[in-house]
């Protein structure tokens, strides 16, 4: 009887934290769908409310420009839509320069209704905390350049705490070997993505999947933004062509090493190894002479 009331209490217990685990995993996702939360993520980079076009349009009173229906549809499925001839997504393009709008990963019916009414509660306030971010319109100077070079290499951390851009991406002043390959190259970046605002926009939330949740809890600063924009800018003007020259050397380097080693290795132990064949070959040859 001990065992069996053991038993039932331990499989009352496991009960009850599978209840308790259900429970938590459902309130993170929960918290993943918060509207607030996947706009800044995922929206955030293209549009602002009530700060003006990025690429692509403010979305303040857009409730007032096209209907739920379509709004929710379009949110989910843009490329579809577009893909349907419909006029207004084809307007929407040509607004855009031929930018298509993709899904937001995680996207539902519910959370683009959560999110519309986020859009037309923020549509009503003097200044949407979604205005995007505001960047000085000053000309941009020589030390903006470097200060944005030394955060973009690396040789001055980020104030927050997140990854130097180096480490993911590259530009081709810095040749081919001089940054990552895991994300886009930024040489052109300040002209795709038409200037100031929009790099600065990008850069305060990055929307890619592997940059989003790097940055989410390491915000690049304020103060940082104009820097990196400098170099940015900088880069795209010059436009040099990524040189593969580097990589070039590279290889011709590793390969003459490796000759070289071999060459070394040749001096230091060819001595040993013929000392060892030599006396061998020598017998088995006098041997084989003797019974010819």
């Amino acid at each position: 009887m001990a065992t069996m009331n053991s038993a039932t209490n331990h499989i009352k217990t496991l009960t009850a934290l599978a209840a308790v685990s259900v429970i938590l995993i459902g309130s993170g996702l929960a918290s993943a769908q918060v509207p607030e939360a996947f706009y800044r993520q995922n929206c955030m980079s293209c549009h602002t409310i009530g700060g003006g076009r990025l690429t692509g349009p403010d979305l303040k009173d857009v409730s007032d420009r096209q209907d739920r229906a379509w709004l929710v549809d379009w949110m989910l499925d843009p490329e579809g839509v577009l893909g349907s001839g419909d006029p207004y997504a084809a307007k929407l393009q040509k607004e855009a320069r031929g930018a298509v709008m993709t899904r937001s990963p995680g996207i539902t019916r519910e959370l683009a209704n959560a999110l519309l009414d986020l859009i037309d509660a923020e549509s009503l306030l003097e200044k949407s905390a979604f205005a995007g971010v505001q960047v000085s319109d000053r000309a941009l100077l020589p030390e903006d350049v470097e200060e944005g070079r030394a955060l973009f290499m690396g040789s001055t951390p980020l104030k927050n705490g997140g990854p130097a851009c180096i480490g993911c991406h590259h530009v081709n002043s810095v040749g081919s070997l001089g940054g990552g390959k895991l994300g886009l190259n930024l040489t052109r970046a300040y002209a795709r993505l038409e200037g100031r605002k929009g790099l600065a926009a990008w850069l305060v939330a990055p929307p890619s999947l592997t940059m989003s949740p790097l940055f989410l809890d390491h915000p690049i600063d304020e103060e940082e933004i104009l820097p990196l924009i400098a170099f940015m800018k900088q880069e795209t003007e010059q436009d040099l062509p990524e040189s593969s020259s580097a990589t070039i050397n590279f290889v011709l380097s590793g390969i003459f090493g490796a000759g070289v080693l071999l060459v070394i290795f040749d001096r230091l132990w060819g001595k040993r190894f013929k000392a060892v064949r030599r006396p061998l070959y020598d017998a088995t040859y006098s041997k084989t002479k003797d019974k010819a």
